[in-house]
């Protein structure tokens, strides 16, 4: 919540004081807007984005969603800790993407020990035929969206600046 609000309480206390300081204190309507905002975007884009995150990058059942909550909580407050900006959601899809890896990985090495010890036939032609556990393709449009997303706000941000310059109200 505080990432959604945060620049807008800013926004608020520098326009109503004309000086930004630490530690501002959010009104509980800007708090309402972030959370209405929020609200409409899980409405609008969460079951996709669940079933995509929850099935589609790789299969998860109760142990494998527990590690990976478990190592992005861990994960999470440990950048906390050195006081390191990380994204909570960049982190959890990290660790679906371990989750995912790390069963390929493991279900490549005992077929492998399951071919060394049985002839070829009887090995099930499922498991011969097996896809890769992890979709390639999603994790490839996470990337590129991850590598996407600050060069962009960066130039939105700059051609924002740029317009809201020229107006001649408070430029400093």
């Amino acid at each position: 919540m505080a990432n959604a609000v945060g620049p807008l309480a800013a926004i608020v206390q520098t326009s109503q004081t004309g000086t930004l300081i630490d530690g501002v204190e959010i009104p509980l309507w800007v708090m309402l807007i972030g959370a209405c905002g929020i609200s409409f975007g899980l409405c609008l884009f969460g079951p996709k984005l669940i079933r995509m995150v929850g099935n589609q990058i790789t299969k998860l059942n109760p142990m494998r969603a527990y590690c990976v909550s478990l190592s992005a909580a861990i994960t999470v407050i440990l950048a906390s800790w050195l006081g390191l900006p990380v994204s909570s959601t960049h982190i959890a899809i990290g660790a679906i993407f371990g989750v995912g890896f790390f069963r390929e990985w493991d279900t490549e090495r005992r077929l492998k020990k399951a071919r060394q010890a049985l002839p070829l036939e009887s090995i099930p032609v499922e498991e011969r035929r097996r896809r890769k556990l992890v979709r390639r393709s999603h994790a490839l449009t996470i990337a590129a969206a991850w590598v996407v997303t600050v060069p962009a706000a960066a130039i939105l941000s700059a051609i924002l600046f740029a317009l809201l310059n020229q107006l001649p109200v408070g430029n400093s």
